[in-house]
């Protein structure tokens, strides 16, 4: 027997979570607004021919009334077995996209609401304009949808890959997911995709250099400043920067003036630069609130069309099984791509009907946890809330959440407000109250407008002041407050 290197065999355990094809149309219909969620069920009936829309009376008496058809797919122990659900309950037109506390005649208004274009929106503008292969495509995309609202990426790809295969289907490598973000952070405004503040200049000042803008030693010393003496940049150690770096204080100096006018948040100054406009808002929900302090909430779906299995589907399936014991090839080929299309739009019809099910579970416990806020309307009454809180009192998933909560809105008695807006941290004052972050920074602008103009508060008196009053805030969170609230340091408020 000839000498060669054996095979060795081994039994390993591991555990893969995959989601099923349903579970990712759930989870990508789940992200949909009203508008787009219109457009996409457009879109599946014209795909789907066992698919309709409209509302048919009395289909359920139809089919009960004939035996034959019934027990013949009930006894029927074949490959067949499952059609028997479409010729019963599932057929009939009961999947209705509910609007609560509205009679049929009732219309939801159309609400005009002037909004800020959405940065996500206008990265997506640009994406549509790059030529990428259909994988690279998605996987910018996903990064777009992945940006805090400074336009800063803060997963690290790694997550985003587990995230893509979990929620999304997508298979991706690390690589992959490097190559994607080196295509979003060359989009408009730079520093778009940057991973931290340091990646995020950079790449401000390496597009500088590429477009000719200042002088390219000094562009070469801002460059140098940020990569190589970040820590000592971030304390302001001048001294240790000259010196390491090897400069003049002049250079020095001109150099961290262009520094300081780097935008260190470029999805917020995008958001600023597109400005106000006409772009109407359709509130995904509508919360009315009443004087007895009744609350009630319902899915705005007034455009959204009612969906049913297709009757002429349905005849001939029933007309296949009845003639089963006589079908050629060709007619078993026939019920298999009826039997394909009446599942997908089953599966269709469920997930839109899990998604408005989701919906309306995420926006009651909103309102369960936010009701003070629904009541009156002051936006001091928010309570800490977090997408965590939300996950406990629904049961859902953390991720679910978020899914919701992105690019949704909702009409109040008070206006129009994304859902995001009720999200916020806590803090915990000297007395143990917790209090919304929001609550926090409405009172450092109470500081800030009772200011002195020739002699403004500098973040630290600022810091004492709410230290004195409650809250033992450190002097750079001061900083990132006023800086939420777009309010310019003390030597700029004179």
């Amino acid at each position: 027997m000839a000498q060669g290197s054996r095979q060795i065999q081994s039994q390993a355990q591991q555990q893969i979570q995959t989601l099923s094809p349903q579970q990712i149309l759930v989870v990508k219909l789940l992200e949909l607004p009203a508008v787009e969620l219109e457009d996409r069920i457009h879109a599946e009936l014209l795909e789907n021919p066992a698919l309709e829309e409209g509302k048919e009376e009395n289909v359920a008496d139809e089919y009960s009334d004939g035996d034959t058809s019934g027990e013949g797919m009930e006894n029927d122990a074949n490959e067949y077995d499952s059609l028997s659900d479409y010729l019963t309950e599932d057929d009939i037109p009961d999947y209705k996209l509910q609007e609560n506390n509205r009679s049929k005649d009732e219309q939801a208004e159309d609400i005009p609401f002037s909004d800020s274009t959405s940065f996500y929106e206008i990265l997506k503008e640009q994406l549509r304009e790059r030529n990428l292969t259909e994988h690279q495509h998605e996987l910018v995309e996903y990064l777009i949808g992945s940006l805090d609202d400074d336009g800063l990426l803060r997963k690290s790809l790694e997550s985003i890959c587990d995230e893509l295969a979990i929620y999304a289907g997508i298979e991706s490598t690390e690589e992959e997911l490097e190559e994607a973000l080196c295509i979003l952070q060359d989009f408009d405004p730079a520093g778009i995709g940057a991973r931290d503040l340091q990646e995020c200049l950079l790449i401000q000042i390496r597009r500088k250099k590429e477009e000719g803008m200042n002088p390219a030693p000094i562009l070469d010393i801002e460059e140098r400043i940020i990569r190589d003496c970040y820590e000592e940049f971030t304390r302001k150690h001048w001294e240790k920067i000259i010196k390491k770096l090897d400069v003049d204080e002049e250079t020095f100096n001109e150099a961290i003036s262009e520094i300081t006018k780097l935008n260190p948040r470029p999805g917020a100054s995008l958001g600023e630069a597109i400005g106000r406009n006409l772009q109407q808002i359709v509130p995904d929900f509508i919360v009315e609130t009443y004087d007895d302090g009744t609350i009630n909430v319902s899915l705005n779906n007034r455009n959204v069309p009612e969906l049913r299995m297709s009757r002429d589907f349905t005849e001939m399936v029933e007309e296949h099984t009845k003639n089963k014991a006589n079908q050629s090839k060709e007619s078993k080929e026939a019920m298999m791509f009826l039997k394909q299309k009446m599942d997908a739009a089953q599966g269709f019809i469920d997930a839109v009907k899990q998604r408005q099910n989701t919906l309306m579970t995420t926006m009651q416990a909103i309102i369960d946890l936010q009701r003070p806020f629904f009541l009156e309307g002051d936006e001091s009454l928010l309570k800490p809330m977090i997408l965590k809180d939300v996950a406990e009192r629904t049961g859902l998933d953390i991720s679910t959440i978020s899914r919701v909560s992105n690019s949704k809105y909702v009409q109040t008695n008070f206006g129009i407000y994304p859902l995001k807006f009720f999200f916020s941290d806590g803090y915990t004052t000297e007395d143990g109250e917790e209090m919304s972050v929001r609550e926090i920074r409405k009172i450092l602008k109470e500081c800030i407008d009772g200011e002195d103009k020739k002699k403004p508060l500098t973040d630290d008196e600022l810091a004492d002041i709410l230290k004195e009053k409650g809250y033992p805030i450190a002097r750079r969170t001061v900083a990132k407050y006023r800086q939420q609230l777009n309010i310019p340091v003390a030597r700029l408020r004179k």
